[in-house]
């Protein structure tokens, strides 16, 4: 009886992993075929639909904008969340319509990036760099931007459960020179592209299980991440922050930030007060611009669910 239960739930699985895929895929297609004006306005009428109709996460989301800021109104918290389904169904759509970026000015046409400070400190691009960011604005886009109009990058990634839409999420974010490792393979991978000279872009925003280092996040208890601290010590290279934030006219700005590293050494400490430095310029987006993070992630399940006293 628990072998044919077994069977039954992994039957079960596969048909919704297949019909997930399939959705996906069909969205894409759709995405496709329409204006970016016109995609946008789908999209935000997909996260009313997800914030309104189906809940996703919803009172998670409420609880945890309202823990980091106190000060506001249970209104500004609903217009917060408001923007944050929609923001993460534009993400999706423009992922989507990746295929239709094409070259320069496909991008430029959609992203701003100024990489002045990166080309001075990485020598011209010739010495690799740790790149740091965070589920923010459009993190895809950035990184393919970034890839195209700078510097291809090699993103650390999770495997996602669903191995269908696992490799076609692949598939768009290698559509255009990067390329991509996983987690479970990054430690020998990554030390050998930032040796090679080149760009380790990794996202050190969510929650960590495997975490055994600590500290606040928005002013509560969470893991930390070392990883990037970790590559650009060991491999003693420059790191940067690199923030993709939205513009009035539906375009994206990709800021680059270096943080600097003049002082420290390849250590346990130091590389705590490096995790910290990139955490804080992280938190200070988030604090101006809550609406443009990815709060339907628990970034503090695996810390103790109470404010720090700062």
């Amino acid at each position: 009886m628990s072998s044919f239960k077994d069977r039954a739930r992994q039957r079960i699985k596969s048909v919704s992993s297949m019909l997930t895929y399939q959705a996906v895929m069909g969205l894409g297609v759709v995405a496709r075929s329409m204006s970016n004006g016109q995609a946008r306005r789908v999209a935000c009428m997909l996260g009313d639909f997800v914030h309104e109709v189906v809940g996703l996460r919803r009172e998670m989301v409420y609880r945890n904008i309202g823990l980091t800021f106190p000060e506001k109104t249970s209104e500004e918290i609903r217009a917060i969340a408001t923007e944050v389904y929609r923001n993460v169904a534009i993400n999706l759509l423009d992922v989507l319509r990746f295929p239709l970026i094409r070259n320069r000015e496909d991008v430029a046409a959609l992203v701003d990036i100024d990489a002045e400070v990166f080309w001075r400190i990485t020598d011209n691009g010739r010495k690799g760099a740790v790149m740091v960011s965070a589920h923010y604005g459009n993190w895809e886009l950035i990184a393919m931007s970034f890839g195209v109009l700078v510097k291809p990058m090699t993103i650390i990634v999770k495997e996602l459960s669903n191995m269908l839409v696992d490799r076609s999420m692949n598939e768009l974010r290698t559509l255009r020179g990067n390329r991509i490792v996983y987690d479970d393979q990054a430690l020998r991978e990554g030390l050998r592209v930032l040796g090679d000279g080149g760009v380790l872009a990794i996202l050190a925003d969510q929650s960590d299980p495997t975490a055994t280092y600590f500290g606040e996040f928005l002013g509560r208890r969470a893991t930390m991440f070392h990883g990037p601290a970790f590559f650009a010590l060991r491999a003693n290279v420059p790191l940067f922050v690199g923030m993709c934030t939205r513009i009035q006219d539906g375009r994206y700005k990709g800021e680059l930030q270096e943080i600097d590293t003049a002082d420290l050494t390849f250590c346990k400490e130091d590389i705590a007060t490096l995790a910290s430095r990139y955490t804080r310029v992280m938190e200070a987006y988030i604090r101006r611009s809550p609406e443009e993070w990815f709060w339907l992630h628990n970034r503090w399940k695996n810390g103790e669910d109470k404010r720090c006293d700062v």
